[in-house]
């Protein structure tokens, strides 16, 4: 139904449309004129942040009504890190659209990847694209090189650093008065230049929407929020949103996580050291607080952006999408940060609205965020180069496809791998030399490690020989150091 739908808008917008249509990337069909893109990404956003996909102890009105006129990809995954600031490959991956390891082999050459145009900025760009960034951007290389507009490009996080503002780490603590004020503008952080980071990137992203009238050529449009990643700061208003009794702990709640050392996330790990150790319910609550309110001050932005766009008159023929670049702990599991495999923190929202898209549908069909950038190539009628690994989502938006990966394979360093298929997950630690199963579909909270289970050894050489097949496809030359048994 929804692609006879989407076709029929198809038809008709072409049949209307004074532009010449362009070529879909396969060949198949005449496309209408080349669309708009609004991409918002989002930094440190797990998947349960938002409260139209299940979690009501946030408010986020503005994400709530993205979601209820599109379309949502329930299980969308950042492929992993080789690096303790997971965000630098994920977006790196998102310009370049190379699997992870692929993307650790040239990572250190990103100019030459834009000089030979092989980037998504630059291949838009090429196509006639009018493209803009404002945020984060956190790639190795000049953001002004490859976008031809942009706002104020942002570093990968405020300056709040423990050398720097020791106070804002290892905090807090029962029974002491907690030293750090994220509502004070006099700590700097998000208030650094005297306006909230998210208020400037929706005010640039606002203003250039308010501009683009008197151009006729298609936007892409990059707003890189650096919220909610800490130091979670929010106005007064929004933190008062959250007393301590409406902050419910996670039910995966760990003191600390066993094996933390020997996976690369010890306490000493930046994003580790900034609640105390072992975990308390008291500290988790009061981060999690904090990271509610900077979510909701978040998604008060994004509604001014997309109140922005309807009002440009481009908004009929604009694709929005927004995402994250990963997921985070925030107390789960003992962990505070994103560098482990646990589905809080590889997993992100990724929201799809656009013209013929099904309103408030949802997919559970299994995809990488950085899909995204093949995806409005073919939207915009672009050839997919061929160094791209990623798919494109458009077949199965339109509702006639299935996603190209029958499993997710993540990875962290060489400490970490896992993969997930048919709702189960082999978490293997090399450094351990052991693995962790899990069966998603029954124990989403992954608080049941099954691997040592007679009954699921089946499933532990089936997961294993999918992770080794991840391996070579990726050249990921990582020795796991586990073998099940009968292997």
């Amino acid at each position: 139904m929804f692609s006879r739908l989407l076709n029929g808008w198809m038809g008709l917008l072409a049949a209307f449309a004074v532009a010449e249509g362009v070529q879909a990337a396969d060949g198949s069909e005449t496309l209408p004129p080349r669309p708009n893109i609004l991409f918002l990404l989002t930094d440190d956003q797990s998947i349960d942040s938002i409260r139209a996909l299940g979690n009501l102890d946030v408010d986020t009105p503005n994400l709530d009504r993205l979601a209820a006129r599109g379309l949502t990809f329930t299980h969308a995954y950042n492929m992993g890190s080789w690096h303790a600031a997971v965000c630098m490959p994920s977006r790196a991956m998102l310009q370049t659209g190379r699997f992870l390891w692929d993307q650790r082999r040239v990572d250190d050459a990103m100019e030459d990847e834009r000089r030979e145009g092989r980037l998504w900025s630059e291949i838009l760009k090429a196509a006639g694209y009018r493209t803009y960034l404002t945020g984060k951007w956190h790639v190795r290389l000049d953001a002004a090189s490859t976008f031809e507009e942009t706002g104020t490009v942002r570093p990968g996080m405020p300056d709040v650093v423990p050398n720097r503002h020791p106070h804002a780490y290892d905090r807090p603590r029962e029974g002491v008065p907690d030293p750090w004020d994220p509502a004070n503008p006099a700590e700097g952080g998000f208030w650094s230049g005297g306006r909230h980071w998210s208020e400037v990137l929706a005010d640039e992203t606002v203003a250039f929407l308010e501009g683009v009238g008197g151009d006729d050529r298609p936007f892409f449009v990059y707003a890189a929020f650096n919220a909610p990643h800490d130091p979670r700061q929010a106005p007064p208003s929004y933190l008062d949103r959250y007393p301590p009794d409406r902050i419910a702990l996670p039910a995966n709640f760990l003191p600390e996580y066993p094996f933390r050392d020997a996976i690369g996330s010890p306490h000493s790990l930046r994003d580790e050291f900034l609640a105390p150790m072992p975990r308390t319910a008291h500290a988790v609550a009061v981060h999690r607080r904090e990271y509610f309110a900077l979510v909701t001050h978040l998604d008060t932005q994004i509604g001014r952006i997309l109140d922005a766009l309807e009002r440009s008159g481009r908004a009929a023929s604009t694709w929005i999408i927004l995402t994250s670049d990963h997921g985070l702990a925030v107390g789960r599991h003992g962990l505070m940060g994103k560098q482990n495999l646990y589905e809080h923190s590889v997993r992100v929202p990724f929201i799809v609205a656009g013209p013929g898209v099904p309103a408030g549908r949802r997919t559970d069909e299994p995809i990488y965020y950085q899909d995204v950038m093949p995806t409005t190539l073919e939207l915009a009628g672009v050839a997919i180069p061929g160094h791209v690994s990623y798919q494109s989502l458009v077949p199965i938006v339109r509702g006639d496809g299935r996603s190209k990966y029958r499993s997710i394979y993540t990875a962290y360093t060489d400490c970490q791998r896992a993969v997930s298929m048919d709702g189960w997950k082999l978490m293997v630690y090399p450094t351990l030399q052991r693995a962790r199963l899990y069966h998603l579909t029954e124990d989403p909270d992954e608080r049941r490690d099954l691997a040592g289970d007679a009954r699921h050894i089946g499933r532990v050489r089936e997961l294993f020989r999918e992770l080794r097949q991840w391996q070579v496809r990726t050249g990921d030359e990582t020795d796991l150091g586990f073998v099940p048994p009968g292997e």
